[in-house]
C-alpha cells in the first residue's frame, strides 16, 4: 500500500470515527442484527430503543409538530432530544461493519448546538408567548451540501475534510452558512445533522470513502438511493420529520421513492441555493435545485411555504420574485371540490418510456394510481415523450460532462483517494467542451423543450376537459429501489430535470412477492434494459417500498403539492 493511499485511508478513518465518537455513550447500541436477519429497521424495531414520549415525538409529521410547538404543548427542546437520539440510532441501525466496511446515513451532528437553540425558543416562547415562526422547534435535517457556522462539509470527499470547499485559509471554514440555513434559523427551525451524500453528487446510490455506503432501512438489501441518500435513509427511520437535499438528475426524488417519503423537486429558481458546495459549480444549462423531503405532503407544503416568507429572492440573485401563491392551490382544489359538475382533472400517464421496462411493483404502483384517479372520475390519457428518451439523456449525458471531469478530478486529487463504483459523471480529466459547443448545446436543449412544451400543450385535443392535461403521472424509477452498484438508468428522473418540471413524489404501495412476480413473454429492447430487468428478485426485493412521481410543468409547486396530496390521499385512504 502506498503512502498516500494510507493517508486517504487513514484520514477517512478518523473522520469516520469521529461521526460515531459524537454519538452519547448512553445512545450507543450493539448486536444489530444482520440484513439477513432483520432487512427492515424502520418503525417497531428501531421503536424498541425509544421509550414512549420520544416514539410520539418521532411519529409525528413535521406540520403535527409545529401545531404543538407554536403552542407550548410541546418543549422545543424534548422534541429536539428525542430527534437527536433517534437520528443517532438510525446512524448505527443502518451501520454494518465488516473488515473496513462501514456503511452509515449521518456525515456530522452538532446535537448539543441543537439543543441549545431549542432551550432559546423555548425561552423566547415562554417571555413572548408566541412562537418565533411557522417552524418553531422543528428538528430539521441537512443534506451535507449546507454550510453551517461550526460544522464541517466534506460533501463526502477525504480531501474536503479541514478545509472549505477544499481550500485552505479562506477564514471561511466552520464560519460561513448557506442563505438557505439561515432563513431556516429565522424561522425557528433547530437544525442538529447533516446527512450522507456520495461524492460528486453524481449518482443513484449514497457512497464514499468516509462512510463507505448507506444502504435502505425499509430493505437493506437494497440502495437508499442518491444523491440525497442519507436524507432518505434518515427520514425513512424517522430520524428526522423534514430535511433538505439537492436534485440534478433525481437527487431528492429517487432517495423519496426508495425509502418510501414524500419529495418535492421544484423547478429552478424557486428556493435559495445560494451559498451551498456543489459539484460542477457555474455549470448552469441544467441546473441543481434545492428542496424539502419529509413524511408527509403538509410536510413539504409547511417547509416550503415559510421559505418563501423570507423573500429569498432578496439574497439569491437565481430566485424568481414568486411568494407562496394560495390561488395556484385553491385552482387545484375548486377542481376536485366540484366533481359532478362537469369539472374534472386530466392526467398523462407515462408507463413505458420507450427505452427501459420498470419493475413489476413498478407497473403495479402506476396501476394502483391509474385506477384511482379513474374511480374519481377524472381522465387518463397514454403519455409518450414528445421528445425520445434516449435524445434529452444523451444531451443531459453531454452537459453534465461539460468541464471533462475536471471539477471532480480535482477534489479527488487533494487525498488521492480512489471514486466510488457507483459515480456517473467522468473522474479522469479529459478534454472540456468549449465555449461554441456549450452554446450549441443549449440550443439543442432549448428547441427540445420547446418540442416538449408544444406536446403537452396538444393534449388539450385529447382531453374532455378543454384544457391540456393538468399532470403527468411517471415512474420515478424503472426500480422501487435500485442493487448496490446496479443503478443502470436515469431517464425516469432526468426528463423532469431536463424540461425543468416541478415533481412530487408520493409513496404508493410496498413490494409484494407473491404479486409482483416476473413479466410474462417479456423481450428486453436494448442492453440497458435487458439488465434494469435482470436485477429484479422477487424475494430480494420484498417489502420495499414503491413510489410513482406527480409531474407538472414549471413552478407549479402549489399546484402539484395539491394534486400529489389529493392522489395519495385517496390511495391510503383505505
Amino acid at each position: 500500500m502506498t503512502s498516500e493511499a494510507k493517508d486517504w485511508k487513514a484520514a477517512a478513518k478518523e473522520k469516520w470515527d469521529s461521526i460515531l465518537a459524537s454519538i452519547p455513550s448512553e445512545w450507543r447500541i450493539s448486536n444489530i442484527p444482520s440484513a439477513a436477519d432483520q432487512r427492515d429497521v424502520t418503525g417497531k424495531f428501531i421503536q424498541q430503543y425509544l421509550n414512549e414520549k420520544e416514539i410520539e415525538f418521532t411519529e409525528t409529521d413535521a406540520v403535527g409538530i409545529a401545531k404543538k410547538t407554536k403552542t407550548g404543548q410541546w418543549k422545543a427542546v424534548d422534541v429536539a432530544q428525542a430527534f437527536c437520539h433517534r437520528a443517532a440510532l438510525a446512524h448505527q441501525l443502518v451501520l454494518l461493519q465488516s473488515k473496513e466496511i462501514f456503511v452509515s446515513c449521518l456525515h456530522e451532528t452538532f446535537f448539543d448546538a441543537a439543543i441549545k437553540d431549542a432551550q432559546k425558543l423555548d425561552e423566547y416562547y415562554a417571555t413572548y408567548n408566541r412562537p418565533i415562526g411557522p417552524l418553531h422547534g422543528i428538528p430539521i435535517s441537512l443534506k451535507d451540501q449546507f454550510h453551517v457556522k461550526d460544522v464541517e462539509t466534506t460533501m463526502g470527499y477525504v480531501g474536503w475534510i479541514g478545509t472549505f470547499e477544499g481550500k485552505k485559509g479562506t477564514n471561511k471554514e466552520k464560519v460561513f452558512e448557506s442563505e438557505m440555513v439561515r432563513e431556516l434559523r429565522n424561522l425557528g427551525a433547530v437544525l442538529y445533522c447533516k446527512t450522507s451524500v456520495p461524492h460528486t453528487l453524481m449518482a443513484g446510490e449514497t457512497a464514499n470513502n468516509i462512510i463507505e455506503y448507506t444502504y435502505n432501512p425499509k430493505n437493506r438489501n437494497l440502495a437508499c438511493g442518491g444523491s440525497s441518500g442519507g436524507e432518505g435513509a434518515l427520514i425513512g427511520l424517522r430520524g428526522s420529520p423534514l430535511g433538505f437535499g439537492t436534485d440534478i438528475g433525481g437527487s431528492i426524488r429517487i432517495p423519496a421513492a426508495f425509502n418510501g417519503l414524500f419529495g418535492l423537486r421544484p423547478s429552478s429558481g424557486r428556493l435559495p441555493y445560494e451559498g451551498m458546495a456543489n459539484s460542477m459549480d457555474g455549470q448552469n444549462s441544467v441546473l441543481s435545485v434545492v428542496g424539502p423531503l419529509a413524511t408527509s405532503i403538509g410536510g413539504l407544503r409547511l417547509a416550503t411555504k415559510a421559505l418563501l416568507s423570507q423573500q429569498p429572492w432578496l439574497h439569491d440573485p437565481l430566485v424568481h420574485e414568486i411568494p407562496w401563491r394560495d390561488d395556484q392551490e385553491k385552482e387545484i382544489l375548486d377542481l376536485v371540490g366540484s366533481m359532478g359538475h362537469g369539472h374534472k382533472l386530466a392526467f398523462g400517464v407515462l408507463k413505458h418510456d420507450g427505452a427501459v421496462t420498470p419493475h413489476p411493483p413498478v407497473q403495479r404502483a402506476m396501476d394502483i394510481v391509474v385506477k384511482t384517479v379513474e374511480r374519481l372520475g377524472h381522465e387518463v390519457i397514454e403519455w409518450k415523450h414528445p421528445v425520445p428518451s434516449e435524445t434529452f439523456t444523451k444531451v443531459i449525458g453531454k452537459i453534465w460532462n461539460f468541464d471533462g471531469g475536471h471539477d471532480v478530478a480535482n477534489a479527488f486529487s487533494l487525498s488521492g483517494e480512489p471514486a466510488a463504483e457507483a459515480i456517473l459523471v467522468s473522474t479522469s480529466p479529459t478534454e472540456q467542451a468549449n465555449a461554441s459547443e456549450i452554446a450549441a448545446t443549449n440550443v439543442v436543449k432549448r428547441a427540445l423543450q420547446k418540442e416538449y412544451l408544444e406536446g403537452w400543450n396538444n393534449t388539450k385535443e385529447l382531453t374532455g376537459t378543454g384544457r391540456p392535461i393538468d399532470a403527468i403521472l411517471s415512474p420515478t424509477a424503472p426500480f422501487a429501489a435500485a442493487r448496490p452498484s446496479l443503478y443502470t438508468y436515469l431517464g425516469y428522473s432526468v426528463w423532469v430535470n431536463f424540461f425543468d418540471y416541478t415533481s412530487v413524489v408520493i409513496p404508493v404501495t410496498n413490494v409484494d412477492k407473491s404479486v409482483d412476480q416476473a413479466i410474462e413473454g417479456y423481450q428486453p429492447l436494448n442492453d440497458v434494459d435487458k439488465k434494469t430487468y435482470e436485477c429484479y428478485n422477487a424475494e430480494l426485493y420484498d417489502g420495499a417500498p414503491v413510489s410513482i412521481q406527480v409531474v407538472g410543468r414549471r413552478l407549479q409547486e402549489e399546484k402539484m403539492l395539491a394534486l400529489a396530496e389529493y392522489i395519495s390521499d385517496e390511495i391510503h385512504k383505505n
